[in-house]
């Protein structure tokens, strides 16, 4: 007999003893754990008895039919004035707002980013620090917060000052005619799915004005692994941030998602990594060096480069990569979206395509050259195209946690500590600010319009606006422009777009167009 057998039946009533012992803490654990939840659950009714909503399962919360969150958010916006509490599971629940003067209020405040819906995307655009959320080292302009933040946004501003976004107008014209010559070698019976496309084409746009890249993206392999990777992370995050069970990252990690998660974070960041390695190979020596800092205007890598922070230190190689990260894929993937729902709305509209055209014809003739001054001069084009971010916002939802309470302009209010989600798409979609708001109308933004100051937000507000607002309007402005010269778009009617609430918004079954070439 082994002494763990001979002890085993010496002392059998120990055994038992422990046993019943580790039940009854296991039990007053599971008891304290639930009164904690009942607790926690009845504070968070009582702080949002002023905002009804139908009566959430007590632990599914609101349940919603997979992709159709869109759908559900309008239904909410219909019944609900200003905003609308989601009960996501358990005791987890959001306010989600899309009232004008309800935006205005949260953004003119300094609250930080929602960490439990942002931290999910750390491990991408930052590095994954869920074990201390409070410390901003390794995060980009998205995730940060505080003075950090605002020392980061200080710093990367003049990468887009006017003066720099001018020559890019070129660069940008330049890849969207190689997306269009690739297109003319495409079109044929069937209609063509455009976003892979477009995405590729803003992503070299992207490398070349913010990098400096040398080569053309959209013949590169590589960049198509990139590309995808982005659009799974899309995909995850919705998902994870909607499973309960995903919660724990031990455990999420250990799922097929978290795998692909993880797969596809190795993808992006290994794109990102050569770009960083590619421009510090040029910078070798102490001269070149000095050379980026003497430059008239730096683009958004010199700057990083070449960056001091106020305590006189050059940013780490975890800040380097995550502001890197953040802007690769802000700066490409939200463009791309916007340009290809862009291009849906003029063609399933084909009257305000027409006008575009004859618009962008006069101006530009053949369209052999584009420039910045000509941006400013297709007003009824720019309508067209604020009206489709309208339907469309490529960002339609960002969230805050609140730092301290609130309280609304109609009285009410939410305490410390509550999850608000400005729900762009919902606000673009109110029938209270905009008439009629499933009607793809461009008249709503005619010169000398009046409308609420918060009512159009694609880029977003406040002091965390998009700081590359105006670099993304002009791109959008180009391709649109150089692609009505060259084609006519039509929809395809067996194969509708289906909007989803994703980070960025895309189609579930992709958007696909017929392009006509024009003589």
């Amino acid at each position: 007999m082994s002494i763990s057998t001979l002890s085993l039946t010496r002392f059998p009533g120990s055994i038992s003893g422990l046993l019943q012992v580790a039940s009854l803490l296991s039990l007053l654990l599971l008891l304290f754990k639930a009164a904690q939840f009942l607790l926690h659950r009845q504070w968070l009714l009582k702080a949002l008895q002023q905002f009804p909503s139908p009566p959430p399962h007590w632990f599914f919360g609101h349940k919603i039919p997979k992709d159709q969150e869109l759908q559900y958010v309008l239904k909410w916006v219909n019944e609900f004035p200003c905003a609308f509490p989601q009960w996501l599971w358990g005791s987890k629940v959001r306010v989600l707002v899309y009232d004008p003067e309800y935006m205005k209020a949260i953004l003119g405040r300094s609250d930080p980013k929602a960490h439990s819906m942002y931290r999910i995307v750390a491990p991408w655009i930052g590095t994954s620090k869920q074990s201390q959320p409070d410390m901003d080292l390794g995060y980009g302009l998205l995730l940060l917060n505080g003075e950090t933040w605002f020392q980061h946004r200080r710093m990367l501003t003049p990468a887009f000052h006017y003066d720099i976004l001018k020559p890019y107008v070129g660069i940008m014209a330049d890849s969207v005619r190689v997306m269009l010559d690739k297109w003319e070698q495409l079109i044929g019976q069937d209609s063509l799915e455009i976003f892979q496309h477009v995405s590729l084409m803003t992503l070299d746009t992207i490398m070349k004005c913010a990098f400096s890249h040398q080569g053309n993206i959209q013949l590169e392999r590589n960049s198509k692994s990139y590309i995808q990777a982005v659009g799974d992370m899309n995909y995850l995050f919705f998902s994870r941030a909607r499973n309960v069970f995903h919660q724990n990252d031990t455990i999420y990690r250990l799922t097929s998602d978290g795998r692909l998660f993880h797969h596809a974070c190795q993808l992006a960041h290994e794109h990102t990594d050569q770009v960083i390695r590619q421009r510090k190979a040029q910078l070798q020596n102490e001269g070149e060096l000095e050379k980026i800092r003497k430059k008239r205007h730096l683009d958004f890598l010199d700057i990083l480069l070449c960056a001091k922070m106020e305590n006189g230190s050059s940013l780490s190689d975890e800040d380097l990569r995550a502001e890197v990260d953040t802007f690769m894929f802000e700066g490409h993937d939200t463009t791309a979206s916007g340009i290809c729902w862009i291009f849906y709305a003029l063609a399933t509209h084909p009257e305000h395509q027409q006008k575009c055209r004859e618009e962008v014809q006069s101006l530009l003739g053949d369209g052999a050259s584009i420039t910045w001054d000509h941006l400013d001069q297709m007003p009824y084009t720019t309508m067209c195209i604020k009206e489709a971010l309208r339907i469309y916002p490529p960002v339609p939802s960002v969230s805050r946690d609140l730092s301290k309470p609130l309280t609304f302009p109609d009285g009410r209010s939410l305490p410390k500590g509550f999850m608000v989600t400005l729900s762009i798409y919902g606000l673009h979609h109110n029938p209270k600010v905009w008439p009629n708001p499933e009607v793809f109308d461009p008249s709503r933004f005619a010169p000398g319009s009046s409308r609420h100051s918060h009512s159009f937000l694609p880029f977003s507000g406040g002091s965390r606006n998009c700081i590359g607002k105006q670099f993304a309007m002009n791109e959008l402005k180009v391709a649109v422009a150089l692609t009505l010269l060259r084609f006519e778009l039509l929809p395809d009617p067996t194969r509708i777009p289906v909007p989803m609430l994703l980070p960025v918004m895309k189609s579930k079954n992709g958007i696909h167009l017929h392009l006509r070439k024009l003589q």
